[in-house]
């Protein structure tokens, strides 16, 4: 079998089908990192069959995602939900200031 990437259209899948990805998501995490489900429930904090529900597609508390994320060294993850700060070209020019027109020459003296 090959290892394809299949990017997956979210905004198909119906509400159910994104929470049994995201519980796929993180049962492939844990299996690379060679974890049973014990050992990251009892890493992350979770109960093991709050683990095992979730990685089974049902729906999950937000803390937990988040703590089972921490537990496996995933929180990048989460990175498409950070502020990115937006510049406006005319910001951009502003705050890189005048350039310079003319070339100052050597004074005699």
């Amino acid at each position: 079998m090959s290892n394809i990437n299949i990017v997956t259209n979210w905004y198909s899948l119906s509400d159910q089908a994104i929470l049994r990805e995201i519980g796929a998501g993180v049962r492939r995490m844990r299996l690379a990192e060679n974890l049973t489900q014990h050992d990251l429930a009892a890493r992350a904090g979770v109960d093991r069959l709050t683990l095992g529900k979730l990685e089974n597609g049902h729906p999950a508390n937000l803390l937990t995602l988040i703590q089972l994320l921490r537990a496996l060294g995933q929180l990048e993850t989460l990175s498409d939900f950070e502020e990115q700060p937006v510049t406006s070209p005319l910001q951009a020019a502003r705050l890189q200031g005048k350039p310079r027109q003319r070339a100052r020459g050597k004074r005699a003296s």
